[in-house]
């Protein structure tokens, strides 16, 4: 099979409607490695790199309320620091770079899940950077 590992996948394809901020970056702990009272930081098998992960709320308005909240991991060197809160809004909305998507089977449920990477975060972009609107209200190019 082509396919080997994780697939590459825009943000665009998994949050078509944005999503936002719910939770703090965290760095995550290989419960594996780690033993008795010494923790051990999950990295990146291809990589290298440290593992970090972020609770992201997705604004897609027919989403099921237990698929609303969903993890994204981010790997990174150090930790990624995530955009500035937009005045006036009591969540913060975030793009992330680099996606990638592994589907595999739930342990628990015996159902499809994904597990979401990136490799950075930042704040969205705008229909105004890089687009202007036509008389017709019809997005051009600039």
């Amino acid at each position: 099979m082509a396919i080997a590992g994780p697939i590459p996948i825009a943000f665009e394809h998994v949050f078509p409607h944005g999503c936002y901020l719910v939770g703090e970056v965290e760095q995550v702990k290989d419960f594996t490695a780690s033993t008795g009272g010494r923790t051990v930081f999950a990295k990146d098998k291809t990589t290298g790199e440290l593992v970090w992960q972020v609770a992201v709320m997705d604004a897609d308005p027919a989403a099921k309320l237990a698929q609303k909240t969903v993890a994204v991991k981010i790997i990174a060197p150090v930790q990624p620091v995530p955009p500035p809160s937009t005045p006036g809004l009591p969540i913060t909305p975030v793009e992330f770079e680099g996606m990638t998507v592994t589907p595999y089977v739930h342990q628990t449920t015996g159902r499809l899940a994904y597990s979401l990477r990136a490799r950075g975060m930042r704040a969205p972009r705008t229909v105004a950077q890089g687009k202007q609107t036509g008389a017709a209200g019809k997005e051009v190019a600039a």
